[in-house]
């Protein structure tokens, strides 16, 4: 069982959410850069792999903000930079609005639709159809890292499987077939789950908004336009070729992607104190 975070670094606190089902993990090819400038903590979600345990009646995002929240409070701090992708970016909006971001990097986001929309009943079928492989590569364990049908798998968050490290590529299988929350989330946000309301969000936290041109999950062709109406301020950036988590494709541009962000909100903060 991994660590429920990992802390390393030291300046700016950078805090990194990973993707539903996934764990801190997909992160890891990006920590040592990233904490070359930055006190990083990334870190797993209540109801996840390695994270705290969340009861399952319990499962809801505003819980697993709850639960970053107290991961902050233990931190002692305040206020972060928060980077988060798919579930994450959705997370990260919502600890802007409960006023715990000094800037937020959403990476693909999810949460860019409106209570029982096509958009967001879409986004549940998908992820209803990929629970029986969940169910699978729980009931196989670690046999399921080495099945033949493994780059299809990661096709479902890749543009390019054969970019991603066996290490992490096994991690993602391990963490999406023991998330003790994977089938209560879908039910509970199906059911009358929380829509975070961004409108103008960017006025009060500097928000960057990053698409992967390649992502088959949450395509921002479909997805993008609720966020970048909302938030006209957004800094929005596309990577081109990249899938729903471009971080297992290219760590380096995407830590490049946040850090950037990370500079100017903290140049831009510290000339507003001085």
């Amino acid at each position: 069982m991994p660590t429920p975070s990992v802390r390393t670094g030291r300046g700016e606190p950078l805090l990194l959410l990973h993707p539903f089902t996934t764990s801190h993990d997909v992160w890891a090819d990006l920590v040592p850069t990233l904490s070359q400038e930055c006190d990083v903590v990334a870190a797993t979600l209540p109801g996840h792999w390695g994270g705290p345990p969340l009861r399952r009646r319990d499962v809801s995002l505003s819980s697993y903000a709850d639960g970053i929240e107290a991961l902050l409070d233990e931190l002692g701090w305040d206020t972060c930079h928060v980077a988060g992708n798919s579930i994450g970016g959705w997370l990260a909006f919502e600890l802007a609005k409960r006023g715990r971001a000094r800037s937020v990097t959403a990476i693909a986001p999810a949460g860019g639709w409106t209570r029982w929309s096509l958009n967001e009943i879409l986004v549940g079928a998908k992820f209803m159809a990929i629970y029986p492989l969940a169910l699978l590569g729980h009931a196989l364990g670690d046999t399921a890292t080495r099945l033949p049908a493994r780059p299809l798998v990661l096709k479902i968050v890749s543009h390019r499987p054969g970019r991603v490290s066996r290490e992490r590529a096994d991690n993602f299988i391990r963490a999406s077939s023991r998330c003790p929350s994977f089938f209560p989330f879908i039910v509970s946000e199906l059911r009358g789950g929380e829509v975070v309301e961004v409108v103008g969000l960017d006025q009060q936290v500097p928000v960057r908004l990053v698409l992967c041109d390649r992502d088959v999950l949450i395509p921002p062709q479909r997805y993008a336009a609720a966020y970048v109406d909302a938030m006209p301020d957004a800094d929005v950036v596309t990577l081109e070729g990249l899938g729903h988590i471009p971080m297992f494709e290219d760590p380096d541009l995407v830590a490049d992607t946040i850090l950037e962000h990370v500079r100017a909100c903290s140049a831009a903060r510290h000339a507003d104190t001085a």
